[in-house]
């Protein structure tokens, strides 16, 4: 089912997953992994935000929907799922980066929003850790076959799911002049780049070898989810 379709559903007709990222990259990725994850008896629908933002302190004040920041609109949206989907329909997929936070605290907050919601959508929240560019290095094979010059030596280095700035890490394999080049080029040349490993990288990676336990924690949510609703 595309995105923005009216609901039409029956029991016994799979699930919906609605997974909601923080970024085009992350978007740009899942759309392409997702048919491989689910197969054809379920649908999905992955919408791009524009940066992370913050959970409100005030988890029913208003918020400003066209700033388009994923945390920051977080308790409206899991509360229009709740109140709008059938018992049963679907699952709402939050993924976010850790970046600097602590994963207790972090998980703790968002499962927070999710019990101030009546009534409560069936979501699931699944952090990478510390960033998404952690998914594609779990497949060193796929970004060599994407990138067959990137360099060996940064790759092999790489702890999975390290907290060691990862998006420099893989800039530092794929970009020619590394990190430090790529970042004096600004944030939105940088969030280009992004995309485009998630475009390249993506295609080529393989679901059951992946080693970033953030991305296999992810796979196990949505196989739980799918087999619980059959």
């Amino acid at each position: 089912m595309a995105c923005g379709i009216a609901i039409i559903w029956m029991r016994g007709e799979g699930m919906h997953f609605e997974i909601l990222v923080e970024d085009q990259s992350g978007k740009v990725a899942l759309d392409i992994l997702m048919p491989n994850i689910i197969g054809s008896e379920h649908t999905f629908c992955v919408r791009s935000y524009k940066g992370v933002g913050r959970i409100p302190k005030k988890m029913h004040s208003a918020v400003d929907a066209s700033k388009r920041q994923l945390l920051t609109n977080l308790p409206r949206l899991l509360a229009g799922y709740g109140k709008s989907w059938p018992k049963g329909y679907g699952a709402v997929i939050v993924v976010c980066d850790l970046d600097d936070n602590c994963m207790k605290e972090f998980r703790g907050e968002l499962l927070q929003v999710l019990d101030a919601c009546n009534p409560r959508p069936d979501a699931k929240f699944c952090i990478a850790i510390e960033e998404g560019e952690a998914w594609f290095l779990g497949d060193v094979a796929a970004v060599k076959q994407a990138y067959p010059k990137a360099k060996d030596s940064v790759l092999n280095e790489y702890v999975n799911d390290s907290i060691c700035g990862t998006w420099e890490r893989l800039a530092d394999a794929v970009y020619k002049g590394g990190s430090p080049a790529l970042s004096k080029q600004g944030w939105q040349v940088a969030g280009a780049e992004k995309t485009a490993w998630a475009e390249n990288i993506a295609p080529h990676m393989k679901l059951d070898i992946n080693k970033s336990p953030s991305f296999n924690y992810f796979l196990a949510a949505i196989n739980t989810l799918s087999t619980n609703s059959m």
